[in-house]
C-alpha cells in the first residue's frame, strides 16, 4: 500500500487511550482465508463499508467486507460522535456561487436525509448507542461570527423555520457556560457512541448474510476475465464489482486513481473522567447539546449521559510519536483554557484520527473514472458518521445498477481534482491552516 504519512498513523499510537475501546467489546470477525467468490467485494469495515454492506445484503447480494486493521480501528471506531449536518467543507453561500441553488438544496437534502438514515437504522436494528441531544448547538467565538449566526437565524426564519439563538446574556441559563457571544441551534442530528453504532451496523450487515473480515488487507485489485481479483495476504477474493471505503485511510494505489485526490488530516480528542453536580455548575456547562464552534479550525464537545466531557479539535500536521504528544497536550491546553472552572479534572482518554478532505471540499460518492464495476465513497470533511452511512446507502444502489431513491447531489458526483504536489501534498497544510487560523482572528 502507499499511503502519505508515516508508518506510525496507521500504527497503534494514535489511536491508544481512545474511549470508545472501553465502552463495547469488538466483535470477532474472522480473517480472510482465501477462495471466495461474491457480487460485491467492499474494501474498508467503517460507516461506509458496513452500510453499503448491510444494504447490499438486504437485496441478497452476496457481499465480502475486507477490513485491513481490526473492527473499529479506523475514523469509524474513534471519531465524536457527532451525527450532524455536514460533509462538504462549503458555506451555503460559497456552494450556490460554485453549484447554484438548485443544486445546492439537492445538496442540503441530502445532509438531512443521511441523519435521518441513521436515525433510522438505529431504530429498525435496535441499536442502543447512547442517543442525546436536540440537533446541534453552534457557539460564537467573536463579535463577528455572532452577528453571522443572527443573520443565519433570520434566514432560517423567512424559510418558515423556528430557529433557536441565545444571545450571550442568556447563555449561562441555557446551560453553554463557556467563553462565547452566542449561540444557534439547528434542530438536526444528535449525539452518539460510534463504536456501538458501527458494531450494531456490522452485526446487522452478517445477519442479513454479508461476510465481514478484519485483519485483511487488500494489497492489489486486478481486473481478470471481466471480474475484480482482490489480492491479499490470505488469498485471493473475487468480484463483479468493488466497493472502496477507506476515506482517510486510503492508499495511493487503491484504486490507482485516488492517487493525490484525497487529504487526510488529523483530529484530536479528549474525554474527561465523569464530572460532577457541582463541577459542571461551577463551569456553567449543564446542557446535553453536542456543540461546536465558529472557528475555521474548529472545537467540537458534548456532555456524554455518564457526565464525561468529549472535547476534540482539528490542527495536527505531522504524524510522529513526538507530535502525537504536542497534538494531545495542545488539545488539553485549549480544552482548560475554554473550561477554565474544569482545569483540575483529568482527561482519562485521548486519541487522534484521521478525516479526509477533497480538493472541491465535497464528498465524492460514484463509480470510479475509467473503471467500470469500481465504485469509492469518501471525503466526508469530519462528519462521516452521517455522510458515511448515507454514502454507503448510495454506493450499494450504485453497485446494484439501481437509481438511487434518495438525495444523490450532482456535486459528490464529480470525480476528484488531484491536490498539487502528488504524495508530497500533505506539506500544504502548515501554509492551509495558518490562513485558517488568520480567518479565526
Amino acid at each position: 500500500m502507499k499511503r502519505i504519512f508515516p508508518p506510525y498513523t496507521y500504527g497503534p499510537g494514535p489511536r491508544a487511550g481512545c474511549w470508545w475501546d472501553d465502552t463495547i467489546a469488538a466483535p470477532d470477525w474472522p480473517v480472510y482465508g482465501g477462495g471466495t467468490d461474491v457480487d460485491v467485494a467492499i474494501v474498508g469495515g467503517g460507516f461506509t463499508g458496513l452500510s453499503a454492506a448491510y444494504h447490499l445484503a438486504t437485496t441478497g447480494a452476496s457481499v465480502a467486507v475486507l477490513e485491513a486493521q481490526s473492527p473499529g480501528w479506523g475514523a469509524s471506531g474513534r471519531n465524536g460522535g457527532f451525527c450532524c449536518l455536514g460533509g462538504a467543507k462549503l458555506s451555503p453561500a460559497s456552494m450556490k456561487r460554485t453549484y447554484g441553488s438548485s443544486d445546492t438544496a439537492v445538496y442540503q437534502a441530502a445532509e438531512s436525509a443521511a441523519i435521518d438514515l441513521v436515525a433510522e437504522l438505529l431504530d429498525r436494528l435496535d441499536i442502543d448507542a447512547d442517543i442525546h441531544s436536540k440537533g446541534e448547538t453552534e457557539l460564537a467565538h467573536s463579535p463577528r461570527a455572532m452577528a453571522a449566526l443572527r443573520k443565519e437565524a433570520e434566514a432560517m426564519s423567512l424559510a418558515g423555520e423556528t430557529p433557536d439563538l441565545i444571545e450571550k446574556a442568556d447563555l449561562d441559563q441555557a446551560g453553554f457556560g463557556g467563553p462565547f457571544l452566542g449561540a444557534l441551534t439547528r434542530p438536526e442530528g444528535f449525539g452518539l457512541n460510534p463504536r456501538k453504532y458501527l458494531f450494531g451496523l456490522s452485526n446487522a450487515a452478517q445477519t442479513a448474510g454479508a461476510e465481514v473480515y478484519q485483519q485483511t488487507e487488500v494489497q492489489r485489485i486486478a481486473r481478470r476475465d471481466g471480474r475484480f481479483a482482490l489480492e491479499t495476504s490470505f488469498g485471493q477474493l473475487t468480484a463483479s464489482k468493488v466497493v472502496v471505503a477507506t476515506n482517510g485511510y486510503s492508499s495511493e494505489d487503491l484504486p490507482k486513481w485516488l492517487a493525490g485526490r484525497y487529504l487526510p488530516a488529523q483530529s484530536t480528542v479528549l474525554v474527561t473522567r465523569p464530572l460532577t453536580d457541582d463541577e459542571l455548575a461551577a463551569q456553567g456547562w449543564t446542557s446535553d447539546q453536542m456543540a461546536f464552534d465558529t472557528r475555521n479550525l474548529l472545537h467540537y464537545f458534548r456532555l456524554m449521559p455518564d457526565r464525561r466531557f468529549l472535547f476534540g479539535m482539528r490542527g495536527g500536521l505531522m504524524s510522529s510519536p513526538s507530535a502525537e504528544h504536542a497534538a494531545r497536550k495542545r488539545t488539553r491546553a485549549d480544552f482548560d483554557k475554554m473550561f477554565p472552572a474544569w482545569r483540575a479534572v483529568p482527561s482519562t482518554h485521548t486519541w487522534s484520527g484521521m478525516v479526509c478532505l477533497a480538493r472541491n471540499r465535497v464528498p465524492f460518492v460514484g463509480p470510479v473514472p475509467e473503471q467500470p464495476g469500481v465504485f469509492a465513497g469518501l471525503a466526508f470533511h469530519g462528519n462521516g458518521v452521517a455522510m458515511g452511512s448515507y454514502s454507503g446507502r448510495l454506493l450499494a444502489d450504485l453497485a446494484m445498477e439501481a437509481i438511487p431513491d434518495l438525495p444523490y447531489p450532482s456535486q459528490m458526483r464529480q470525480p476528484m481534482a488531484r491536490f498539487p504536489l502528488g504524495r508530497a501534498r500533505r506539506v500544504i497544510m502548515p501554509a492551509l491552516y495558518g490562513a485558517l487560523k488568520l480567518g479565526d482572528l
